[in-house]
């Protein structure tokens, strides 16, 4: 067992430990300011309903928008001049696009008789077109080469 009569080192180490520490003392702060007394909340207004359009005014709206932007107006100075949104503008052209218009592009009538047999025609000179063009790029290439001497 250790000595404990012995009070070296150890003995300084743990009388620095038994040491109290006094706490210093804080600074004192001021008080904060008070905030300002909070405004009652205003009741809201009910939201209006929005406005609903018959379909002549749709349309009277449309083509104003359309007469604006041919004479050079911009389409979003137009659309503000009518009074309505671009969102409402763009609900309204798509709503007034016939169904059979879009159809009407991607249908194509099929050539007739003469004109599928010039089709034919202008096929085939395309192809006799390629093969030439094909063989003088060949030869322009082999000449270079020969120039360069890389043959």
């Amino acid at each position: 067992m250790a000595d404990e009569s012995n009070t070296g080192p150890v003995a300084a180490a743990v009388a620095a430990d038994a040491e109290v520490k006094v706490p210093t003392a804080k600074k004192l702060r001021s008080p904060r300011p008070q905030k300002a007394a909070a405004e009652p909340a205003q009741p809201k207004a009910p939201a209006a309903k929005p406005r609903r359009y018959s379909e002549q005014e749709r349309n009277d709206k449309l083509k104003l928008i359309e007469t604006q932007v041919s004479e050079g107006n911009t389409l979003k100075n137009a659309i503000q001049s009518a009074g309505i949104s671009e969102q409402t503008y763009y609900h309204w052209k798509g709503a007034a696009k016939p169904v059979g218009k879009k159809d009407a592009k991607s249908t194509k009538p099929l050539p007739a008789g003469d004109e599928f047999a010039d089709l034919v025609k202008l096929e085939e000179e395309n192809q006799k077109l390629r093969k030439r063009l094909a063989e003088k790029l060949r030869t322009e290439n082999a000449e270079l080469r020969k120039r360069l001497g890389l043959d």
